[in-house]
């Protein structure tokens, strides 16, 4: 364990304390390490951080449509990559009705982000009905298969060779933000019990990022019990209560909601907005430099981002300012909203991540232009 080097002082026109105050005609940028856990220096500039003319090169913010991808059939391990390193994949899933195998992820745990649609799963624990907004976390090397009712749109991350905790609480207790009672777990009930029979099943297992399928003349979900303090857990983003401030905007680890040793999945929930005249009412420009930001929205409107719409993501590689747009900026900052809407995902990867190969029409090529203009 290092320790960081001891600084602490306050040059020029400084604010006395950070996201609150703020020099007038000034726009504050944090710079921070170890994504928010870490130092930080907060910086009060003349004009804003993002208001760049251009934007050239590899390291550009950059958005997706993911609701102009395909189908990708019966199979999560069918579906696109959106972005990936050693450490992570997260991919878009869309598929639709009662999947026709099972599957088994031996390359990490998976966590499962139900965007649309919803129907039961069933896997070695038992059956566990799920619903728009679910997380469900399965430990690695599960196997298992949804039946869903209709339609369904998925945000699939994967810990590769890693496992998804929660995060410490710190002082304000272990069943801050969500309760750990909320959790629930898959039953050996009725449902479970009969879907199991003697007919050949197929389990397509992932290892290495390699597929291998496995032929079974029974299904392999037969257990009849279990006990342990191993298994699936399913949360749902209504049972999450976020931790708030009237007079302080909370960074985005205080939202975490699942933690892997280098991919941190926060969760942004309606909540009020701060009140306090002083207070900074929308996420600061900041330097996050060590570690590249992904968000996924899920519902409502983002409301530190234009023209952004639910099903949609944003890829924020770790190395330049970012921050809000200059509309949400404006509207913020007259206080013209007094609560939030939203519903996204925030994954956080300590190392690079790389764009997958996605079909023409899905990304936003201009995003990088939109902290400049209102229109897209």
């Amino acid at each position: 364990m290092k320790s960081w080097i001891p600084v602490s002082r306050v040059e020029g026109r400084a604010s006395r304390q950070a996201h609150c105050d703020l020099p007038e005609g000034t726009y504050e940028r944090e710079a921070g390490r170890e994504g928010f856990f870490g130092p930080a220096t907060q910086f009060h500039h003349r004009h804003p951080p993002t208001g760049w003319n251009r934007f050239d090169g590899p390291l550009r913010p950059r958005a997706f449509d993911l609701t102009r991808l395909e189908p990708a059939g019966p199979s999560p391990f069918a579906a696109p990559v959106i972005l990936h390193n050693a450490h992570t994949q997260i991919r878009l899933w869309r598929t639709d009705g009662a999947m026709d195998h099972l599957v088994r992820n031996t390359d990490g745990d998976q966590v499962l982000f139900i965007h649309e649609g919803g129907g039961h799963l069933f896997c070695d624990y038992g059956h566990l009905a799920v619903r728009e907004g679910d997380y469900v976390v399965l430990p690695r090397g599960t196997a298992w298969r949804v039946s869903w009712d209709g339609s369904a749109m998925v945000l699939l991350v994967e810990a590769t060779n890693d496992a998804f905790g929660l995060p410490l609480k710190g002082p304000v207790g272990r069943q801050a933000i969500f309760d750990p009672a909320v959790l629930d777990v898959p039953a050996i009930d009725a449902a479970f019990l009969d879907q199991q029979d003697e007919a050949e099943w197929h389990t397509v297992v992932k290892r290495r990022n390699e597929l291998t399928t496995l032929v079974h003349p029974f299904n392999p979900l037969d257990a009849v019990g279990w006990h342990g303090d191993l298994a699936p857990v399913r949360l749902n983003w209504r049972d999450i209560r976020p931790l708030m401030s009237h007079r302080y905007h909370v960074p985005p680890s205080a939202h975490t909601t699942w933690l892997a040793d280098r991919v941190v999945i926060c969760t942004f929930c309606p909540r009020p907005i701060e009140s306090d005249p002083g207070a900074l009412k929308l996420p600061y420009y900041h330097s996050n430099d060590d570690y590249d930001e992904v968000i996924f929205y899920h519902r409502g409107q983002f409301f530190s981002r234009d023209n952004i719409h639910p099903g949609m993501s944003t890829f924020h590689p770790a190395g330049f300012p970012h921050g809000p747009h200059p509309g949400a900026y404006q509207t913020a900052m007259r206080h013209a909203r007094k609560e939030t809407d939203e519903v996204a995902v925030m994954i956080d990867t300590r190392d690079v991540l790389e764009v997958g190969d996605l079909p023409a029409g899905v990304e936003w090529t201009g995003y990088a232009d939109s902290w400049k203009t209102n229109t897209r």
